[in-house]
């Protein structure tokens, strides 16, 4: 591994690290979950409580960059859970807004506290001062991301345009 600043194998090594990191603790989360629920569905309640609720589809579907007919099947599911409520958007008649239920918020704050044993599996094996003291740096790496993901069109556009 090079050591040059941007070298583009330690970037990577460190977001497929990051990668791993999503995948296992998504099956830890989805452990947790009620049956018929899945990681997306805690996404998106997580950040209607982290962000705000009362967002619409596209604008759910922009923060997670996935397609609004994805973000609709998930809303519908959390819907059908009695977890989020559909409203007609107040400053567009065309438009819904997405508001999370009492239950949604009970459930989030549930499957955080049912993680407590595998939380607590983590500090008996690292040492949870050095895995905290990752944060600030991983809170920058989104903050950055964040601002710069829509910097570049979709590359699947140059594709579909190039047939």
């Amino acid at each position: 591994m090079s050591d040059s600043p941007g070298d583009p194998t330690a970037l990577f090594q460190v977001f497929n690290e990051i990668g791993i990191i999503e995948q296992l603790s998504r099956t830890l989360l989805e452990a947790r979950l009620p049956k018929g629920l899945i990681a997306p569905h805690f996404s998106v309640l997580n950040h209607l409580i982290r962000v705000a609720d009362g967002r619409t589809p596209v604008e759910l579907a922009r923060a997670f960059q996935v397609p609004k007919t994805s973000m609709t099947h998930t809303v519908s599911g959390l819907q059908k859970h009695g977890l989020v409520q559909v409203r007609p958007n107040p400053n567009d008649g065309r438009s819904k807004c997405v508001w999370i239920t009492e239950a949604g918020r009970t459930l989030r704050d549930r499957t955080i506290a049912d993680l407590e044993p595998d939380f607590q599996q983590l500090v008996a094996g690292m040492d949870l001062e050095r895995v905290l003291g990752i944060l600030p740096v991983l809170t920058d790496m989104r903050v950055f991301l964040d601002a710069h993901r829509n910097a570049e069109g979709p590359r699947d556009r140059e594709f579909r345009n190039a047939r």
